[in-house]
């Protein structure tokens, strides 16, 4: 949305006439005065106070701008509502198709059309009408997560006659708050009970009540010994996931697009992933420890089923048994670890590309994130459940609570928990693994 803010001005002139007077003689007799039309002004009421816009999924809002006109006016009437200067910032905006505001409009209860708010000047002109005692306006506002930044929002109906005059202004006010984020904006947490049930919990993007109530998924997922995000989870059925059975087998499982049902039939990628301690992700690759504490690393290929989903594996660093927890992520390229006094530490990943061919792998130094971790059995990332600018952890500990940790973005550290928690869940000692 770019323009400039234009500041309304409304002039009244009065012609005022007078007769000369003569001195001496006669008395002067005053010319009669023109006959001055009393034009008065139009009234602008925003019917019900600002509007409310919820930014999300909650659907378009409405508000009704009613005109009562000056008595006596006759002819077309215009009106434009100016819009202020932004001094926000609205992310990822590249083509008008993506803009996170879409209003329509409509005059005098007639059919709406798209008013969109990036016009030339700021401004969005309504088609002109035949005056009458009352027009009405409306304006409807069907906004995206992203609009939340623009908070408070006044702008100004200003009405014409048919000569350009203005007759009356008015404020049209709109309050954009944080809704629930689009579906394919909210991630999941998957967990798998003791009976091999996996369930999905959606995420609301609310700080309040991050989750929803549980889902099933389906029974059988006992038969892995591993289950790892592999992409970006969503609640739209979006995500990749590979799990590991108990005979070494690893399978893959592609994003449906369905969420009620969120995984095609899996695909068998390859056995002898029984020689690993540890699998997670890395911005939709993977990363395993093997028994001896070395670290792998497989590069994804991108390809689908028939095609092999990984490259051969690359070594990238030994020592890893110290560790009792590895845990990565599907959109970033940070590892988290646990040592056994319960230290998290965060790592940084780097690979050289020389010459654009994939030649090795490594980490950056590690750096101490916090202690007291070992107080959880179980610690995973869940993407941004309550809208954090990074992607948030979950800890469960031994009395089944589970806790949330804001993700911080840091460049020492990479993506990390913050040194804050709270409780967002209980009774979900029942699950034996969480993603």
């Amino acid at each position: 949305m770019t323009g400039k803010r234009v500041t309304l001005a409304i002039a009244t002139a009065l012609a005022v006439g007078s007769a000369p007077v003569v001195l001496g003689g006669t008395a002067a007799v005053a010319a009669p005065a023109p006959a001055v039309a009393a034009t008065g002004t139009a009234t602008i009421v925003q019917e019900g106070g600002p509007l409310a816009v919820p930014s999300g999924e909650e659907g378009a809002m409405t508000t009704r701008i009613r005109v009562t006109l000056p008595a006596g006016l006759t002819g077309p009437v215009k009106a434009r509502l100016l819009l202020p200067q932004p001094t926000w910032d609205l992310p990822d905006v590249d083509t008008p198709a993506y803009e996170p505001v879409t209003p329509t409009c409509a005059v005098n209860g007639g059919a709406f059309w798209p008013c969109p708010w990036d016009s030339p000047g700021n401004e969005v002109v309504f088609p002109a009408t035949e005056a009458a005692t009352t027009l009405t306006y409306d304006i409807r506002v069907d906004a995206d997560s992203r609009a939340a930044v623009m908070g408070n929002l006044t702008a100004t109906l200003e009405v014409t006659d048919g000569a350009g005059a203005v007759i009356g202004s008015g404020p049209v006010a709109f309050r954009f708050s944080k809704g629930t984020p689009e579906d394919y904006r909210r991630t999941t947490v998957l967990a798998r009970d003791k009976a091999g049930v996996l369930w999905q919990y959606e995420s609301t993007g609310l700080p309040d009540k991050p989750l929803k109530a549980r889902q099933r998924i389906g029974g059988g997922w006992n038969t892995y010994t591993s289950i790892t995000t592999l992409t970006h989870r969503t609640a739209a059925g979006e995500g990749d996931l590979v799990a590991r059975d108990k005979a070494g087998v690893l399978w893959f499982y592609k994003g449906s697009g369905n969420p009620d049902a969120p995984f095609k039939p899996r695909v068998r990628v390859g056995d002898g992933w029984n020689t690993y301690t540890a699998i997670t992700s890395r911005a939709g690759n993977l990363v395993a420890r093997d028994k001896a504490g070395v670290m792998w690393f497989y590069l994804t290929t991108g390809q689908d089923a028939p095609q092999p989903p990984f490259y051969p594996r690359m070594k990238v660093d030994s020592g890893w048994n110290s560790y009792t927890a590895v845990v990565g992520n599907w959109s970033d390229y940070t590892v988290v670890a646990r040592d056994r006094a319960g230290v998290l530490w965060s790592y940084g990943f780097v690979y050289p590309i020389p010459g654009g061919d994939f030649t090795g792998v490594g980490f950056s130094p590690r750096v101490r994130v916090g202690g007291g971790w070992n107080v959880y059995d179980r610690i995973a990332r869940a993407g941004q459940l309550v809208g954090s600018p990074e992607n948030d952890f979950l800890a469960r500990d031994t009395q089944g609570r589970l806790w949330l940790y804001e993700g911080v973005g840091d460049s020492s550290i990479g993506i990390a928990p913050s040194s804050t928690r709270r409780q967002i869940g209980w009774g979900w000692g029942i699950y034996d693994i969480i993603l």
